[in-house]
């Protein structure tokens, strides 16, 4: 399986106002360069570009949403590293083909699919695949 980079780092919040204001000036955002709710993942998100790498605060829009279990369960902090690759399926089958368990299989998101490959397989790490395309970046 060829990684091709970081996709994105995703950071989940209690309370993503908040967390906004602890992070823009950190980054140097007055804003995310990619708000949006996922309503099937149950979170919303404020997503920053750092180069070619997405930073993501992530809070759940329901108390039952991983990301609220997460927080629940470990606090704030680093919920799951994403790894861009040319597609998630073959990399979930040569994944899978070497041992690794993943949590439930290949999910959409806009033009792309992602997958989740089980914290036990990656030191305690929600390891995400994501063949994301990177359009923002090709326009330029």
């Amino acid at each position: 399986m060829k990684v091709n980079k970081i996709d994105h780092i995703c950071i989940a919040v209690k309370d993503l106002e908040a967390a906004r204001k602890v992070w823009e000036p950190i980054l140097g955002k007055p804003q995310p360069d990619d708000p949006y709710v996922d309503e099937s993942e149950k979170i919303r998100v404020a997503r920053y570009w750092l180069g070619e790498v997405g930073f993501e605060l992530m809070e759940s829009t329901t108390p039952d949403g991983d990301v609220a279990k997460f927080i629940e369960k470990r606090g704030e902090g680093v919920m799951v590293v994403s790894l861009n690759v040319d597609n998630t399926e073959e990399a979930i089958k040569e994944l899978k083909a070497k041992g690794y368990k993943f949590i439930g299989g290949p999910r959409s998101f806009r033009d792309c699919k992602f997958a989740f490959v089980h914290p036990k397989e990656a030191n305690g790490v929600l390891l995400e695949l994501i063949d994301y395309p990177w359009n923002e970046f090709k326009k330029k």
